[in-house]
């Protein structure tokens, strides 16, 4: 039988207004922002593994591929009796393939901020693997959270950030987080991560306008998810989805455009749209290896191995502590 699950505690009411005045800020640049981390209510998330399907969508199943054909190293270099820290874990689809080739693992710890959706995915893993305690956190991983302790104690931490999610901050927001991540992991752990790499536009934006129209309804999906949490009345009818390729900054840029002139409420905040104005609620950069790697040492890590595939489309990176990288390097000197 899987273990329990434990229940994270709520959000304090002081965070519901922190998330408002960060929204608000963003609705009241130019242009107009929200944070990409409103994708992801129970609909989203299901989105979300709908594109991942998409012909069009090459990062899921690149990233795959290039898992299944490394699992036994990448299974080496992370070693046995570790804490699995999952960010943004969504249905852990490739965490599972981990999850079976690791050693003794703890613990694992999936972080996502939708709670029904990580709760049902957590319930999953736990019956697939019942000899792995599941400690499940409900927490936007880009604010302080705690994470919980598992009852047998490991050799140390090792954090999962798959799914090119790095790509959704601007550089220095980018390092902030990878900084916070060296901090979790501690002074032993390390960082397995997906980055997706610079390749032909054209490919860039299929992938983000996919035929089916399923990136259009994740991206208004977030209509409707801030209407939910903060009392808005957005009406998904009135915008439309378009992705375009950002070449001075290398990444994609997801937008929503008003179809007419019109004002949203948002609590007692009124925010007019112009006709064809639109709201940024994605970017998604996109790295060269050279480029990645400098970005990972402003953080303090190391990048102690890199797996790509073929086409050179994506890659999955071991990171270590740079501190730690140099020490080993200096014994075997």
């Amino acid at each position: 039988m899987a273990q329990p699950l434990k229940k994270p505690a709520l959000a304090p009411a002081s965070e519901h207004d922190e998330l408002l005045t960060e929204l608000v800020e963003g609705l009241r640049e130019r242009p107009k922002q929200v944070s990409p981390k409103y994708f992801y209510d129970a609909k989203g998330s299901e989105l979300f593994e709908a594109i991942c399907a998409q012909p069009e969508y090459y990062p899921t199943r690149t990233e795959l591929a290039i898992m299944e054909d490394h699992l036994k190293e990448v299974a080496t270099l992370i070693g046995p009796d570790v804490t699995l820290v999952e960010y943004g874990s969504g249905a852990s689809l490739k965490t599972r393939l981990l999850l079976t080739e690791l050693v003794t693992p703890t613990a694992y710890v999936p972080v996502d901020i939708s709670r029904q959706y990580l709760a049902s995915t957590a319930m999953v893993l736990g019956d697939e693997f019942p000899h792995i305690e599941m400690l499940p956190v409900a927490a936007d991983f880009t604010r302080p959270f705690s994470l919980p302790e598992p009852q047998a104690a490991p050799r140390r931490r090792v954090l999962y950030f798959p799914g090119s999610t790095i790509g959704n901050f601007s550089r220095s927001d980018a390092v902030t987080l990878l900084k916070k991540m060296r901090h979790d992991a501690g002074p032993d752990g390390a960082l397995l991560i997906g980055v997706d790499l610079v390749k032909p536009v054209a490919v860039l934006e299929r992938a983000y306008n996919d035929a089916a129209g399923v990136t259009a309804a994740f991206n208004l999906n977030l209509l409707s998810h801030l209407n939910a949490k903060f009392q808005a009345n957005f009406v998904a009818d009135n915008f439309q989805h378009h992705a375009v390729w950002d070449s001075e900054h290398r990444r994609i840029e997801m937008r929503l455009i008003s179809c007419r002139q019109q004002t949203v409420n948002i609590d007692a905040l009124r925010i007019d749209f112009a006709p064809q104005e639109f709201l940024v609620t994605e970017h998604s950069h996109k790295y060269t290896p050279a480029g990645f790697a400098q970005l990972a040492a402003d953080a303090g890590w190391m990048v102690q191995q890199l797996w790509t595939d073929r086409r050179q489309y994506f890659s999955v990176q071991y990171l270590v502590p740079a501190r730690r990288a140099l020490a080993m390097a200096s014994r075997c000197a």
